[in-house]
């Protein structure tokens, strides 16, 4: 038993710097994924906000009414001081 466990510790000895770049090489490949998949889902749920919003906005039309008279006054009101 203890020569056994002796042989694979070589062998996993020799085998790693082959074991570890393997390791690191699928974390990375697994990390990749992680933010690709993160990204799609991040796309997806921002267009289907933007679709409802849009769609939303299709149906209920709204207009903004600006009252400028009071800005019309004032710039007047300047002139006139300013012909004096």
């Amino acid at each position: 038993m203890s020569q056994e466990k002796v042989d694979r510790y070589k062998q996993e000895k020799a085998n790693r710097q082959k074991i570890i770049k393997k390791q690191k090489r699928m974390h990375r490949l697994e990390m990749a994924g992680l933010g690709l998949l993160a990204a799609a889902f991040v796309g997806w749920i921002g267009f289907s906000v933007y679709q409802k919003v849009d769609n939303y906005q299709k149906e209920n039309p709204e207009q903004t009414v600006m009252d400028a008279g009071a800005i019309q006054e004032y710039l007047a009101s300047i002139q006139a001081d300013t012909a004096q």
